[in-house]
């Protein structure tokens, strides 16, 4: 009996061991099919086992987690220049990209394959990491879908700079109050300032728009904000210290501004003057004149002066020897001088100057009369100096002569059209044409001066149409024509009393609706009542514009120095001086003697 219960036992024995021995086989067998087939890739993907949430990470001492952090720096590190390929997997709920590659990586443990991401304060590490307690990421599920072929993943591009300039911005502001900041000041501020002075140029170094930006940098840049709010309230001396600069900063445009109008002033006043050579001349025709018996103070053909049937031109000037260019080349180019009648106006000091010049350097068969502006009668009272006061900053609207133009139906009352050249032009071509032209009831006929619609050249530049004197009359967007060279219908004018409009604008100017001078006055008084010419009748712009070609000066009947580089001066445009040049004899001995040469 007690052998038979010793047998029982030693069987009960290996029964219990080979049952131990069967469930140690079995067990490992069933694990390892309830697991699905792992794929090529060392990192495999996440998976949920049973109800509990628990997965097959859970398991790993924390040796084993160590393992998988290194994996997944490994796996972070690889640069984005690398044209890897593989699988992706999409998670349905994250929106997650997780990258599994085709490469053979020997390791001793398994990782998560969705911890290789940047995170977003620029640092390397990853965005998930299994702790060793087994506590899964329950935001993470389980069931992932293959999307296609892998691809360089990339920023998201974003134009905006906007933070960046707000770190430029705030860099500024901290360097100003480091360099505000006094030698007794908050020392532990100040090293905070340097300190985030610092920071923000590292960023600012290998960032140049928004998308550059990583999280840790947005945290640089409220850190920033932050030391900025402090040295805002121990430092408020620095608002009474930005109110200085910025009344230094508006006095410093005031001397500016003063300045560029003085130097404007000049350079119009330079355009304006006479070399000491021109004062010379006129002293010495002067001279000549009055030493003149005055029997032989008169000039031939007088009575060429008053027919309307020649070609009268009208030329007010106080220059004698641009004048004479303009006589000489307007005789040069013409096929009939003998038809030509120079009327030239000219004040009271350089009327003696004027007419010795032409008595010893007549104009061949043309008739030329030379008067003075203080013989015409019909002149209102104080003609003479009234335009001092209304334009007394620019020289060239201070000469009664500009406004003198305006009083041609009065200057010329026998005449029935007149031809009005300024003494800045070089005639090249007859002219006659301009007598014939069908003025189409109009009073001026002139060249336009836009071109390619610049703004400059409309007349809202120098009136102002807004007000309601002219609200109603004029367009500002009107192009504006030339003076230089008009050819004036003095019927039509006399027809229309454009003279008393005249009289009527110069009263309505006096409250400043236009800039100074005569050219607004022009513009409104024959708006409505002037015909355009072709362009090759008159080219303009010698006097202050580079741009103008050979091609077209060589083409035009007159060519124009408008502007303050006059050819006759030092800042004459050197490649435009030799058409004016080439009318003047410098071999003549007035000239020679007062040292007047090309």
């Amino acid at each position: 009996m007690l052998s038979a219960m010793v047998a029982l036992r030693r069987l009960w024995r290996k029964v219990v061991v080979y049952a131990f021995l069967v469930v140690s086989f079995i067990a490992p067998l069933v694990l390892f099919l309830s697991v699905p087939a792992a794929e090529n890739s060392p990192f495999h993907e996440k998976k949920n086992f049973g109800n509990n949430g628990s997965g097959i990470l859970n398991g790993f001492s924390p040796g084993h987690t160590s393992i998988a952090m290194q994996l997944n720096s490994m796996e972070q590190e690889v640069s984005d220049d690398l044209q890897l390929k593989g699988v992706i997997y999409k998670d349905d709920n994250l929106k997650n990209v997780q990258i599994k590659y085709n490469q053979n990586v020997t390791t001793s443990g398994v990782t998560n394959d969705s911890s290789s991401r940047h995170s977003g304060n620029g640092d390397n590490q990853p965005n998930h990491v299994p702790n060793s307690a087994g506590g899964e990421d329950k935001k993470q599920k389980s069931s992932d879908k293959k999307t296609g072929v892998l691809t360089i993943r990339k920023p998201p591009s974003r134009s905006s700079t906007a933070k960046i300039w707000e770190m430029e911005d705030q860099l500024v502001m901290a360097k100003a109050y480091v360099h505000f900041s006094s030698s007794n000041s908050n020392t532990h501020l100040v090293r905070e300032l340097k300190l985030r002075i610092k920071e923000i140029d590292r960023v600012l170094s290998h960032a140049n728009k928004d998308s550059d930006l990583f999280t840790s940098d947005l945290q640089k840049m409220k850190n920033m904000e932050a030391t900025l709010s402090k040295a805002r309230k121990a430092y408020p001396e620095c608002s009474t210290m930005a109110s200085k600069l910025r009344a230094q900063l508006f006095n410093a445009k005031e001397q500016l501004r003063a300045q560029q109008n003085q130097a404007s002033y000049l350079v119009r006043l330079t355009g304006r003057t006479f070399p000491r050579g021109f004062h010379c001349l006129s002293m010495r025709l002067t001279t000549e004149y009055f030493e003149l018996h005055p029997n032989l103070r008169k000039l031939p053909n007088s009575h060429n002066f008053d027919k309307p049937d020649l070609y009268h031109y009208a030329i007010f000037s106080d220059n004698v020897l641009a004048c004479s260019v303009v006589v000489k080349s307007t005789v040069n180019s013409s096929l009939e001088p003998e038809k030509i009648v120079f009327h030239v106006v000219t004040d009271s000091f350089n009327f003696p100057a004027m007419l010795m010049w032409f008595l010893l350097n007549p104009p061949g068969k043309a008739t030329i009369q030379i008067q003075s502006l203080d013989d015409f009668v019909f002149l209102p009272t104080g003609f003479n100096s009234m335009f001092m006061q209304s334009a007394k900053a620019d020289p060239r609207y201070t000469s009664p002569l500009n406004h003198l133009r305006f009083y041609l139906p009065e200057v010329f009352p026998s005449l029935n059209k007149i031809l009005l050249l300024d003494h800045d032009v070089v005639v090249q071509r007859d002219l006659p044409e301009l007598w014939n032209l069908d003025m189409k009831g109009n009073v001026n006929g002139a060249v336009e001066m836009c071109k390619d619609n610049v703004s400059s050249h409309k007349l809202e530049m120098l009136v102002n149409v807004s007000d309601p004197a002219f609200a109603n009359s004029f367009d500002g967007k009107a192009c504006l024509w030339a003076f230089g060279m008009n050819i004036f219908d003095l019927q039509e004018w006399r027809r229309r009393g454009l003279t008393a409009t005249y009289h009527k604008l110069n009263e309505i100017g006096s409250r400043h609706l236009w800039k100074a001078g005569s050219l607004p006055l022009g513009q409104l008084l024959f708006y409505n009542h002037t015909v355009t010419l072709d362009k090759r009748w008159h080219v303009f712009g010698l006097g202050s514009d580079l741009r103008v070609g050979v091609t077209e000066i060589e083409k035009a009947a007159v060519i124009h120095y408008d502007g303050n580089m006059k050819p006759w001066l030092d800042t004459a445009i050197t490649k435009y001086k030799g058409y004016w040049t080439r009318f003047l004899d410098y071999s003549n001995p007035y000239l020679r003697q007062c040292n007047i040469h090309g």
